[in-house]
């Protein structure tokens, strides 16, 4: 099953926010990414690359949940992120 969102913007360098719900949750985890976590070298740089997402339309396809987020491998123009 594959999901189709708006993506509002990225919270870190693995996590993003969408318009809409997806299975209960805003917030989809990128599948098979472990970016630095604020305060960590590399931080800044990670959010702003999944920052050129914003307001684009991505792929979901789900693999499960972690922390009440969905977590996805996500495709833009049928190319993976993760």
């Amino acid at each position: 099953m594959t999901i189709r969102r708006k993506i509002k913007r990225a919270v870190d360098g693995d996590t993003l926010e969408t318009y809409r719900k997806t299975r209960g949750t805003n917030f989809i985890r990128i599948a098979g990414i472990n970016a630095p976590e604020r305060g960590q070298c590399g931080y800044s740089s990670a959010k702003t690359s999944l920052n050129k997402l914003r307001n684009r339309v991505v792929t979901l396809i789900p693999k499960g949940r972690s922390y009440n987020r969905l977590v996805a491998d996500v495709r833009y123009k049928r190319r993976k992120i993760n």
